[in-house]
């Protein structure tokens, strides 16, 4: 994978759209008769992908949509064979986290459980420590046997020199190299992911700037952690998914923060914030961005500059206080 530019997580778009501002701040005159599209990526709306108006309008109208979803579907249809084992490895994928989340539904359960003990006292404060690194490595498991799942599909199929796969991987490439930047929309997590793999988009953004919201942000960092503290299923505890393609390190990117998360929970914030640590909880809500520079794009550098905090963003403290990052 190729180390891109300066790299912005935005809060959601879809009330309080922050985009064209970014961008412009980036310095990126997408009016200018000389300056080349931002590429885009909605292949997490799936079915929905080309329903993307109001993203091209923020543009200004000068984008091209990387359509990774089409050509994602349009492999699948050309290439049975190896239609056939991404759907295997997308059983496997689902099987293990079905099974991650019984244990760790009882795991955190314990965590809580050990909370509530009104004695209290150093002897509780070290069981809950104990309870929360039993997590962590429930948490760590997963991500080492998704990618265990992801490595061997790649080492068997190697989609990558497949006729079909690798027209488009060109294609893609192509319109990157192309482009002045990178927009990566929202929508379902594990659809957007695998595309983005699939497709090679990682191995050619070297020196671009991304902006990336919602499920994009989410995808952007080291590690994927979904969450929701009323959810219409299940425990309501947040649980890891996959690795991110960590191009926005040290963050654990949390979109919607006040509409998902029980933000005036300090237990239940402290937790969340201690279980991922060293990484950093923060929450993006309508506004919010965060820049990340690699200093010069220079991708053969993964030395980064200070973040930059250009608009509010929430930190989840595991003390389970939420503040405002300052600027």
């Amino acid at each position: 994978m190729s180390a891109p530019g300066a790299v912005t997580l935005l809060g959601p778009q879809r009330l309080a759209p922050t985009l064209p501002d970014v961008v412009r701040a980036a310095g990126i005159d997408l009016q200018s008769s000389s300056c080349a599209p931002m590429a885009t990526i909605t292949a997490g709306w799936q079915e929905r992908e080309d329903d993307d108006r109001d993203l091209v309008d923020a543009l200004l109208g000068n984008t091209v949509n990387l359509r990774l979803y089409a050509r994602a579907a349009d492999i699948f249809e050309r290439d049975t064979e190896l239609t056939a084992a991404h759907s295997e490895r997308g059983r496997r994928l689902r099987d293990l986290q079905s099974l991650y989340e019984l244990r760790l539904g009882h795991a955190m359960d314990a965590v809580y459980e050990l909370a509530e003990r009104l004695d209290g006292g150093q002897l509780v404060d070290d069981e809950i420590r104990s309870a929360l690194d039993a997590v962590r490595v429930l948490d760590q498991r997963l991500l080492e046997r998704s990618g265990e799942v992801i490595d061997e599909f790649v080492e068997q199929w190697r989609p990558a020199e497949r006729d079909v796969v690798a027209a488009h991987r060109a294609d893609v490439a192509t319109i990157l190299a192309e482009s002045c930047g990178l927009a990566i929309a929202g929508g379902q997590v594990p659809t957007l992911l695998n595309r983005i793999h699939l497709l090679g988009v990682a191995d050619h953004v070297a020196g671009l700037p991304v902006f990336a919201w919602s499920a994009g942000a989410m995808i952007a960092t080291e590690r994927i952690v979904v969450f929701h503290d009323d959810p219409p299923h299940g425990r309501p505890y947040a649980r890891m998914f996959e690795h991110g393609l960590g191009w926005f390190p040290g963050v654990v990117a949390m979109p919607d923060a006040r509409r998902r998360l029980h933000l005036d929970d300090p237990l239940r914030i402290g937790f969340l914030a201690r279980r991922f640590a060293p990484a950093v909880c923060l929450g993006f809500d309508d506004g919010a961005h965060l820049v990340s520079p690699i200093d010069g794009g220079n991708s053969s550098s993964s030395e980064r500059r200070d973040v930059i905090v250009r608009r509010g963003v929430l930190h989840l403290s595991d003390d389970g206080s939420v503040d405002e990052l300052a600027a």
